[in-house]
């Protein structure tokens, strides 16, 4: 009996993983989103892309994938796009998955680029195919502010290319000439990169994670909930500005298990000691590393990123900190860049020597980054004067 049910269990988990990875289903395609499994009915496996890159050719691959059902499949993403309450990025995730499981993306990668294309128009925003000889770009309309990735601006609309990563980040426009495939409808809906809420994933998504640091003189701990399948849905997350990158929020699941904590370890502490705790915190916590030595490229963290990596840079640590001031005080902060540094100074009640003026007010440097000498509140890595940094970004608590 006990050999049956081994046995059992074998194959049932077998066909699990199976029906994971292999994308066709008889007359559907599953997909895994968010911790959640989905089926969508086709009529039959899509067919391959033929002929060279040319507006006529993709013009009837077009008019080919138009009579395959994908119509109903959309329907059904902006369906579970409004029941997830999903922001554009993550809902565009739901859409590469589901372009991945119609054709995948290594067999037949022009298709697989128009199904992207043709679910962003179909969904109500304004995407735009580019090809040359050899390559093709999607590109989507948005108003956001991007810094790492191709832009095209066609009667002052701009247009952020979303597979630049494909092509490792490395493309000559001026040796490679790029033309516009039509769009058949424009829309008035602009794509947004910014992030208002993390998926909402099943709790069996999450790992207890313990997190050790110094603070001062002592060690101390803290257990959070980190989940490491959101990860992949950052992955190609392009560089926004700070405002935006800071103020990610974190999911329900890590809020509930860091924030309250955090506030049980600081509730005896002065202001000024508890965002010395919080700086400690986020110092120690994790091992520093460059982007280009972990990506190869600049790549900036949202706060919950961090959490989950055991390793980040001097950006990452500023976003989390940030958030965790943010979160526990409420406080006025300003974000400060330096040459090949970013860091965060937070407003007190107590002015700190070397405070940056701001406004009219004074900020107290908090470097959440560890330096080769332990620095202390009020002090960084350089003598501030006024050429040699920037204010980028001003948190000013609103009252509620």
């Amino acid at each position: 009996m006990v050999k049956t049910l081994i046995i059992y269990l074998f194959f049932s988990c077998s066909i699990s993983v199976f029906a994971l990875e292999t994308k066709h289903l008889n007359d559907s395609i599953h997909v895994e989103f968010i911790g959640k499994q989905y089926n969508f009915e086709t009529k039959n496996i899509l067919e391959r892309y033929k002929g060279s890159l040319s507006k006529e050719n993709i013009s009837e691959f077009i008019k080919l994938i138009e009579t395959n059902n994908l119509a109903a499949i959309n329907s059904s993403l902006v369906q579970i796009r409004k029941d997830e309450n999903l922001d554009d990025w993550i809902f565009y995730q739901l859409i590469r998955k589901t372009s991945q499981a119609l054709i995948k993306k290594s067999e037949d990668y022009i298709a697989y680029t128009i199904c992207k294309w043709y679910f962003l128009k179909e969904s109500g925003y304004d995407p735009l195919l580019c090809i040359s000889k050899e390559k093709i770009l999607l590109y989507v309309r948005s108003a956001d502010i991007i810094y790492n990735q191709p832009i095209k601006d066609l009667n002052n609309q701009l247009y952020v290319c979303l597979n630049y990563h494909d092509y490792k980040y490395k493309l000559d426009f001026e040796s490679e000439k790029f033309i516009n495939i039509d769009d058949i409808k424009k829309t008035t809906n602009e794509f947004s990169f910014k992030i208002s809420e993390l998926p909402r994933f099943d709790k069996s998504n999450y790992l207890t994670k313990e997190i050790v640091f110094q603070y001062k003189q002592h060690e101390d701990k803290l257990n959070i909930k980190v989940n490491p399948t959101l990860v992949p849905y950052f992955n190609n997350y392009p560089v926004m500005d700070y405002e935006n990158q800071f103020n990610i929020p974190l999911s329900k699941e890590t809020y509930e298990s860091l924030i309250p904590a955090l506030k049980e370890k600081t509730r005896k502490l002065s202001v000024n000691k508890g965002v010395e705790y919080l700086m400690y915190f986020t110092r120690h916590a994790f091992l520093y590393e460059r982007d280009t030595e972990i990506f190869g490229r600049e790549k900036r963290l949202s706060p919950e990123e961090t959490l989950i990596n055991e390793k980040s840079d001097c950006e990452d640590r500023s976003a989390l900190f940030y958030l965790l001031v943010k979160e526990i005080y409420n406080l006025p902060m300003i974000v400060i860049t330096l040459p090949d540094h970013v860091t965060v100074a937070v407003k007190l009640n107590q002015v700190h020597k070397n405070a940056v003026k701001y406004r009219g007010e004074y900020f107290t440097i908090c470097e959440p980054t560890p330096q080769k000498k332990e620095l202390r509140m009020g002090q960084t890595i350089a003598n501030l004067t006024k050429t040699s940094y920037d204010i980028v970004y001003f948190y000013e608590p609103t009252l509620k």
